[in-house]
């Protein structure tokens, strides 16, 4: 405590006599005593949903390439006015991908900053969402973390403190996050992650967490794993490298990679190839720190009293030549340049032990934007997918932020273009007596596309939203001069006896038209045959497949464009 009063004392010396090397042009410094300072504890008492509860319709969108509704809804699919929901993470059933869970953390009421573990589930994958309440009404809950194993049981990591006693429960729900146990103690701490083994090796249902050392239960360790199916969790572990504010990946062999913030800048990544082992002791491969040509930070006007987002890690585990990559990606405020928040990519060929130079991922003119929130997930085929906060159209004076995407299809060595996905909207409103919109969003890629759990404020409040991305797969290098090459659409859609599909292709070329069912699977090809420049329509009827959600694919030459089918009984 002493050292801590100390270094804050000398903190606040160089703040005074040098305030211009406290900030330069509003970019944070990061600092030890930043990041003890950022944790969740309970602040206010906990307030029920107000006495009259007021509704609006909820948000919920469709264009070329992405499909986004509001999750936290009452039972008619209305958005519920004066509650906020916000750090929102998903999973999604390896068995049934129609069945999703978002979990985010539940204010009931924007009075007070009392959180709890709120959650909510799809059957029809994820056109309509069950906002059922909290897995543990009254209780304070927050950094929800939500996994499922290859049994499709999901599982919902989630912190509560005392003060500064941090500890971490993990429920699971048997029956797609209608409902979940009691939970099993899971030791913990601040800003902790989770992952789950689903690589079909040995190591398979195991269940890693880590979180930041600052703020452990069970000091000095910081990592545990459960081998039991979440029934009890491992003594605590150190992790080599101290990494914090992070995620954490499963190899394709089963190798566990954990990434979060170095001490002071870059990225830290920590391996380990025996996590996996039943009764074997955990033990570090090795440590490597990544230079990202920057840092994450908290406290940003963008997000006031949250962080940027946190450092992402995923692998390839497809049969093609990326198998076995790792990518990093996180939003980082620069060192090379003065800019307070670029998405950065790096990524490792050789298992970890060496990093390719950091790479910008947003492609904005200037340094005085904000990219924050970067979010990756990588699909099974190697599509890596990239989301993140952008205001590079907010007015001079604002924070405006609107959704941005772009993907790679060649292991991370050129990016699509640089796509705005939704409106802008204002972050920094509705805050529910805690100025920030949590600390990260999460998603899932398929072979499809991405399913992400992200929060906005498009109804003047902070909610939680799903969006299922479909990338316009073009050549990727010239991607804005083929947008117009082929287009694709159908009516009616949702559709009961006969959808019609029209399509445009503009010069010769072979075409190949799809169906596939929610797995990428292709289940049936209406059109695979030369054709010429034109317009052609062709009917899908009812007798070809049952009810339920479908993905439509126009393949040109080596262009590509997918819509969402839903055959209604």
């Amino acid at each position: 405590m002493k050292k801590l009063i100390l270094l804050t004392l000398l903190l606040l010396a160089i703040m005074v006599i040098c305030p211009s090397s406290s900030y330069n042009q509003n970019i944070p410094i990061p600092t030890s005593e930043k990041v003890k300072m950022h944790h969740e504890t309970p602040d206010d008492a906990y307030l029920s949903f107000p006495a009259v509860i007021n509704k609006t319709p909820a948000p919920r969108l469709r264009s070329t390439g992405i499909f986004t509704t509001q999750v936290n809804v009452d039972p008619n699919g209305n958005n519920i006015v004066g509650d906020a929901a916000n750090e929102p993470s998903i999973a999604i059933d390896p068995i049934d991908p129609d069945r999703m869970v978002i979990g985010w953390r539940q204010f009931d009421n924007v009075n007070s900053n009392f959180r709890q573990a709120g959650y909510g589930y799809t059957t029809d994958a994820g056109e309509t969402w069950t906002f059922p309440g909290v897995i543990t009404p009254g209780i304070f809950r927050s950094d929800p973390v939500l996994g499922v194993d290859t049994a499709g049981i999901f599982y919902y990591n989630s912190l509560t403190s005392n003060g500064y006693d941090f500890t971490c429960k993990v429920f699971k729900s048997f029956d797609g996050g209608a409902s979940w146990n009691t939970g099993a103690n899971a030791h913990g701490g601040d800003k902790q992650w989770m992952t789950i083994d689903r690589s079909g090796g040995q190591g398979t249902g195991n269940i890693y967490s880590y979180w930041t050392s600052y703020y452990s239960s069970c000091l000095p360790g910081f990592f545990t794993r459960s081998t039991d199916e979440g029934n009890s969790f491992a003594e605590c572990l150190e992790v080599d490298g101290n990494p914090y504010w992070g995620t954490m990946a499963v190899g394709p062999d089963g190798e566990l990679y954990i990434a979060g913030s170095a001490s002071s800048d870059g990225i830290m990544v920590s391996k380990s190839t025996d996590a996996q082992i039943p009764g074997n002791l955990v033990t570090w491969d090795f440590a490597t720190y990544v230079d990202m040509d920057g840092f994450i930070t908290a406290q940003a006007p963008v997000n006031p009293v949250g962080i940027l987002g946190q450092a992402n890690i995923d692998v390839d585990r497809s049969s093609g030549p990326g198998r076995g990559n790792i990518y990093l990606l996180a939003s980082m405020v620069r060192l090379s340049v003065s800019d307070p928040a670029d998405v950065m990519f790096a990524k490792s060929t050789d298992g970890g032990v060496t990093w390719s130079s950091p790479q910008r991922i947003n492609t904005d003119i200037g340094t005085i934007n904000y990219q924050w929130f970067g979010t990756m997930s990588v699909a099974p085929d190697g599509r890596i997918d990239v989301v993140w906060l952008d205001t590079r159209e907010a007015p001079v004076g604002t924070y405006l932020s609107a959704l941005y995407y772009c993907y790679s299809t060649d292991q991370g060595e050129t990016w699509s273009a640089n796509e705005k996905l939704s409106d802008e909207f204002d972050p920094n409103i509705g805050y529910p007596q805690q100025d920030k919109m949590g600390d990260y969003f999460d998603m899932r890629s398929d072979s499809i596309g991405a399913h992400l759990a992200w929060s906005n404020t498009f109804n003047g409040e902070e909610d939680v939203y799903y969006s299922n991305i479909i990338p316009q797969i073009t050549g990727i290098a010239d991607q804005p001069q083929n947008q117009n090459i082929l287009s694709l659409t159908s009516f009616p859609n949702p559709f009961r006896d006969l959808s019609a599909i029209k399509y445009k292709i503009s010069n010769p070329v072979h075409v190949k038209l799809d169906i596939c069912n929610v797995y990428g699977e292709v289940i049936s090809t209406l059109v695979d045959k030369n054709q010429t420049a034109g317009t052609y329509t062709v009917n899908m009827t009812n007798n070809l497949f049952p009810a339920g959600f479908y993905f439509c694919r126009l393949t040109a030459g080596t262009h590509t464009e997918t819509i969402r089918l839903i055959k209604v009984n």
